[in-house]
């Protein structure tokens, strides 16, 4: 099984945080996700996090502390998931035609969201969920 690392910033203002939503023909299509996206060979976590904001939301990003490391595997890869705390330093604004919303913290476990993301949802949301060693 191949192994893809990932990287996804947590955007927080007045206790919600910045969601996109996954193109329909994507893997995951349409489930909602914190944004970030794939490192490329050679490339550290936080370039890769600046560069995927900047390609997904026109914008840069601070990236901040690292929150949370941890890894799904779906039936065709293993992803590999690093979040980082992150502040925008412009306005977000969709490069590529997928819906973005702020998401209050109360409404997340609510949301369509990657198998992989159900650990940061529940340390965000203070949800009691076990959590495997990073």
């Amino acid at each position: 099984m191949r192994t893809v690392i990932v990287t996804a910033a947590i955007v927080e203002q007045s206790d919600a945080f910045l969601l996109t939503r996954r193109a329909s023909d994507a893997h995951l299509g349409g489930r909602w996700e914190f944004p970030g996206g794939k490192v490329e060979p050679g490339e550290t976590l936080q370039a890769a996090l600046v560069r995927e904001i900047r390609e997904e939301l026109g914008c840069g990003v601070d990236v901040g502390s690292l929150v949370l490391t941890t890894r799904h595997a779906y039936p065709d890869v293993l992803v590999e998931l690093h979040f980082f705390e992150a502040v925008i330093t412009d306005t977000p604004v969709p490069q590529l035609g997928q819906e973005m919303r702020w998401v209050p913290r109360a409404e997340l476990a609510a949301l369509s969201l990657p198998e992989a993301d159900a650990d940061l949802v529940a340390l965000l949301t203070g949800a009691d969920r076990h959590r495997p060693p990073t």
